[in-house]
């Protein structure tokens, strides 16, 4: 008879300590490095995320921070499309949300070839680093994903003597809130697997 009560009190306790430590989980995640003015923004792929993360950026770019956007073609395509018969790539989408949010087609650049990570993005703009006179670049992406972002670009681009920044699109929406991540799905994909490959990503780099 006096050992439920404990165990009740046990899995409270241990309840209540992981709602009060779960978003400090989700803060450390997210970083910033601001750039007042760079070469060029650069929107990181993510097909669940790609309205946020354009959005983001052509508010950066109407700010005039950059004059420029790179986008990357992760090869992943949307739902399907009545209008169009079709399952629109997201690299499309991406272009279109640009527009539709006031960046000049002209201004919007994707770089060549597929990826399929973080540090294939960051491969991509090394390349396009050494063919051009790009100094200064600010990566947009999601809070979640705002510190691998950066540490991944850091590294792979450190021998370019480009000035990185990084800006997130805030949590909400499509990206989870800090406080409620864990109440969903989304949330311990995008939150709890950023851990795990944030920690393969420093294994590996």
């Amino acid at each position: 008879m006096i050992r439920k009560p404990r165990v009740v009190i046990a899995v409270a306790s241990l309840i209540a300590i992981w709602i009060l430590c779960s978003p400090f989980l989700a803060k450390w995640l997210i970083v910033e490095r601001k750039l007042d003015h760079a070469d060029a923004l650069m929107v990181l792929s993510g097909s669940a995320v790609y309205r946020e993360r354009t959005r983001t950026a052509a508010d950066l770019y109407k700010q005039g921070v950059a004059p420029k956007i790179f986008i990357t073609d992760d090869g992943q395509r949307s739902g399907w499309s009545q209008a169009e018969q079709t399952n629109p790539p997201y690299v499309v989408l991406e272009q279109r949300e640009l527009i539709a949010n006031g960046v000049l087609p002209d201004a919007i650049t994707v770089l060549p070839g597929k990826v399929s990570g973080t540090d294939d993005e960051a491969a991509k703009l090394a390349a396009e680093a050494d063919t051009s006179t790009l100094k200064s670049v600010v990566i947009v992406t999601s809070a979640y994903h705002s510190r691998r972002a950066l540490w991944t670009f850091d590294r792979i681009l450190s021998d370019k003597n480009i000035d990185i920044g990084v800006s997130f699109a805030p949590p909400g929406g499509a990206t989870p809130k800090t406080w409620s991540w864990w109440m969903g799905f989304r949330g311990w994909q995008m939150v709890a697997g950023e851990y795990i490959k944030l920690a393969v990503y420093r294994m590996y780099y």
